[in-house]
């Protein structure tokens, strides 16, 4: 045995530990003939840090690949980082304006190289975060998504599905970021609340028509009046009788005097405003659709703005030349001015009867995530997915079963995304990712091929130009679960370890990443590329608001490492990942996880110092004592929980498991239990039991774990690899039952003790009435530890003396603890009256706030919730003092 420390310290162990696993290949040991476990990491931005969505991600993760690696498993956990295209330029661009340098001051491939360098320097720092975590990923196969074999995947991915139909070039809206003047995801915006403006105009109708009530005009209104330079219609409800008569007449648009129809469309609402709606389809996702509703061809469409968001010439030339290089924003300001002008901007009173030329109002707006820009819907030429066609076989397979989703709920939701699922823009306007392998001739057609020469053999002698777009990065991470294995080659790493296991995700991506995945997993590998899909919840602030910078709310997870452990931070994600649920976080949980870690070590520490070390059986030793019967069944039970939480993915009930069987069963009452009696065989079963705790734990607290494995004596390995427990024991419901009487009685004794103000250190006479024969013989033979840890100095069966005492019942028995002379009996009546009183008064008031619903309506939902929680402490006080008092007599 190796003397341990007095004090548990984290930082000392933690990087000593990780730095042996990897260098020894701990985290991928050679077992070519094991069952496969494979489990693929979601790949990071190269650019990122980690955050607390990762810590609790990965934390899963590798207590899964731990697990599964103590079962003798050949467990392979792929690693890699995302090249993250839009945030890894817009680092390296930032860093080059710093310098007083731009993206185009150099060629596409100098700024390219320039980003290679950047990676190499800073790229990456995630890795080094997720090593801090614990994290027993395959470092030996790092991937990126921008490596060599990796882009010959993408290339191929990309080639075949053109070839199959499956991509193609279309014009159709996109959210455009003006200020990197891309496409990006829906993921990439995020939609904030910013108080605007609602303007209505008159707009006129042509050729003399009026409505039924004569009026010449239809009121518009609309937040973004710089798009009427590109409306092409109006639209009104065909249900609406107001404009029943105008329908398929026309507008003249006042400024451009371009003539717009009129159409019918449900999108329309007679209730809202006037009931018609400007119709801008070049600019607006929803105007978009109804534009192709009433026949409008999407390259008949105008487009009204440039790629940085300034007024340019409409393909009808009818925009006035003092709007065109606007920007947008002064362009509304022209075009209000200009309606004001024109007498078509309709003014209305305000609640004070002042005039005001727009209603206030709170406007859902988009913005980059990155950027900070609004974005712009923009109609522009870019490479599609039909999503549609790949999407039926992978709802195919959640429906048949061959994918299971955990937790089911989420299955509803899957599929009517998938049922609804739209053309998938993969084309971004940036330098930095994998360029598009498509080569344009003169006169703009396309030559999809792996390389320029194959597209030049499609093409013959004419002049080809490549494609200067690049995919989006999550087409490229579709293809995770195989190319990481070496895909398109048929590699050994393919054959074994395809399909994957597992999939761990935020449900937050189950669209973006996880189903894009299957699509592209059974197009190319006929095949899901997962067997089961886990989709755990976002972690939140503590008061459960979603952490973002602004709000100053945000957790750094490696601060938390830094003052708690990794082992303390990863126990406290287990324990409160519960299936469909958000995890709420808790620095002063995350304190209690260290605490537990330290009970451990203590634990360790005091068996260390009573001779008890490593065992050198996977099996249960053999037991005579009661004691030692019962804590070889509690492992049996414990490990039963643990393998039946996992196989579930219940995180939070294996963390529970094993978390009340150290800290309660072999820490709070085993180690007393033997205390005065530790002979030989309680030494191998101590030691046993301990090396089994570590296994378990292993898993959930790899540092601590470890460290005590090889301070308990001397090992053939490392318990990274050593075998999941197989106790090959049952579990002695004698025992069991004789320990659990001794625990309640203990426990209960105790809580009189307590309650009744009994010096701790005053040993009491017992009497007991009407015990049977089994607990008579548990009275005898548990009566020394009854003694200790109860503090009594006998147990008689004859009557106990009058006068005033504490009762306890546990089964058929009463036990009877004597108290005249030990306490003032009627002062402690007159305590315990009191305090139970008071209780008592606080739990009615609380339950008769609760029972307001004006409260319960009204009433901030913490405030509700620290109500209910007062109120049940408050109830369960005093019905425990009034048990104390009962006791008394």
């Amino acid at each position: 045995m190796t003397e341990i420390a007095k004090t548990f310290d984290p930082a000392s162990i933690e990087a000593r530990w990780y730095t042996h696993w990897e260098k020894a290949g701990l985290f991928r040991p050679e077992r070519p003939d094991a069952q496969p476990f494979t489990i693929v990491n979601p790949p990071p931005n190269v650019t990122g840090n980690l955050h607390v969505g990762h810590a609790l991600d990965n934390t899963l993760q590798d207590i899964i690949v731990r697990y599964e690696r103590l079962r003798g498993k050949d467990a392979l956990w792929v690693v890699g980082t995302d090249h993250a295209g839009i945030a890894t330029q817009m680092v390296v661009e930032r860093q080059m304006n710093a310098k007083g340098e731009k993206r185009t001051d150099y060629s596409r491939e100098d700024f390219i190289a320039k980003v290679w360098e950047w990676k190499a320097e800073s790229g990456g720092s995630i890795t080094g975060q997720l090593r801090r975590l614990g994290c027993s990923m395959d470092w030996s196969r790092e991937q990126f998504t921008m490596d060599p074999h990796f882009t010959q995947a993408v290339v191929k991915v990309f080639v075949d599905l053109h070839k199959k139909g499956l991509i193609y070039r279309d014009k159709r809206l996109v959210n455009w970021d003006p200020h990197f003047r891309t496409a990006i995801s829906d993921l990439e915006v995020e939609t904030k609340e910013v108080q605007g403006k609602f303007w209505h105009f008159r707009y006129p109708l042509a050729d003399g028509v009026t409505l039924a009530d004569g009026r010449d005009h239809i009121i518009v209104a609309t937040t973004r009046p710089e798009t009427m330079l590109a409306d092409m219609a109006v639209a009104v409800n065909g249900a609406d009788e107001r404009y029943a008569s105008v329908i398929g007449k026309e507008i003249i648009l006042p400024i451009t005097g371009r003539r717009i129809p009129i159409v019918a469309d449900d999108h329309a609402d007679p209730e809202l405003g006037s009931g018609a709606v400007k119709i801008t389809p070049g600019h607006d996702f929803n105007d978009f659709e109804v534009g192709k509703r009433a026949g409008i061809a999407a390259a008949d469409m105008l487009n009204m703005l440039d790629a940085d968001a300034n007024v340019c010439q409409s393909a009808d030339g009818l925009i006035p030349a003092e709007y065109l290089g606007l920007d947008r924003f002064d362009a509304r300001k022209a075009v209000i001015a200009k309606m004001k002008e024109l007498g078509r901007l309709v003014l209305f009173a305000d609640k004070e009867g002042n005039e005001k030329e727009a209603e206030d109002r709170t406007i859902q707006t988009p913005y980059g995530d990155r950027s900070g820009v609004v974005i712009e819907p923009w109609l522009t030429d870019q490479w599609y997915v039909d999503a549609a066609r790949l999407a039926q076989p992978a709802i195919e397979a959640v429906r048949s079963g061959a994918v299971e989703i955990v937790p089911k709920a989420w299955e509803k939701t899957y599929y009517n995304w998938m049922d609804n699922i739209q053309p998938w823009c993969v084309s971004r306007q940036l330098w930095w990712g994998h360029q598009i392998p498509a080569w344009y001739d003169e006169d703009g057609n396309a030559y999809v091929a792996e390389n320029e020469a194959a597209a030049q053999e499609q093409a013959g002698n004419k002049q080809l130009t490549r494609d200067s777009d690049v995919l989006d990065t999550w087409f490229s991470s579709a293809l995770w679960p195989f190319a990481t294995l070496g895909w398109p080659e048929q590699t050994d790493l393919v054959k074994r370890h395809y399909p994957n296991d597992l999939l761990i995700s935020g449900f937050d991506i189950l669209f973006f990443w996880d189903a894009r995945m299957l699509m592209q997993g059974i197009e190319f590998m006929e095949e899901a590329p997962w067997k089961r899909l886990y989709l755990h919840g976002l972690v939140r602030a503590a008061d459960g608001q979603k952490m973002s910078k602004s709000k100053g709310n945000v957790v750094d997870p490696i601060g938390l490492i830094d003052s708690y452990g990794a082992d303390a931070l990863r126990f406290f994600m287990a324990a409160m990942e519960s299936q469909g649920r958000d995890v709420k976080m808790d620095e002063k949980r995350v304190e209690g996880y260290r605490n537990f870690a330290t009970k451990l070590w203590n634990a360790t520490r005091f068996a260390m110092s009573n001779g008890i070390g490593a065992s050198s059986s996977v099996a249960a030793p053999a037991a005579t004592h009661a004691v030692n019967k019962w804590i070889i069944g509690e492992v049996v039970d414990t490990v039963a929980a643990l393998d039946k939480a996992l196989a579930e993915l219940r995180f939070d009930a294996a963390a529970n498991a094993i978390y009340h069987f150290v800290w309660d069963q072999f820490c709070d009452w085993y180690l007393e239990l033997i205390k005065g009696q530790i002979d030989d065989e309680t030494k191998a079963v101590a030691g046993w039991v301990l090396d089994q705790i570590l296994v378990m734990l292993h898993p959930f607290m790899p540092f601590i774990t470890e460290e005590l494995w090889h301070a308990l004596g001397d090992r053939s390995g490392d318990l990274i690899v050593a075998q999941w427990p197989a106790p090959q024991a049952q579990v002695d419901t004698d025992a069991k039952a004789e320990v659990e009487w001794l625990i309640k009685l203990v426990s209960d004794i105790r809580a009189a003790r307590a309650e009744l103000n009994v010096s701790p250190g005053a040993k009491l006479e017992m009497f007991v009435r009407d015990a049977g024969p089994v607990t008579s013989h548990r009275i005898r033979a548990q009566f020394a530890a009854l003694s200790r840890l109860a503090r009594v100095n006998s147990c008689s069966a004859d009557a106990a003396p009058a006068g005033s005492s504490a009762q306890v019942v546990v089964d058929e028995a009463t036990f009877i603890l004597p108290l005249e002379g030990v306490i003032d009996i009627a002062a402690e009546k007159a305590r315990l009256t009191k305090a139970m009183e008071a209780a008592a008064k606080e739990a009615k008031s609380l339950e008769g706030r609760l029972s307001n619903p004006s409260f319960v309506e009204k009433a901030k939902p913490e405030a509700v919730e620290k109500a209910r929680a007062d109120h049940a402490e408050k109830s369960a006080e005093a019905a425990r003092l009034a048990e104390a008092l009962a006791r008394l007599g």
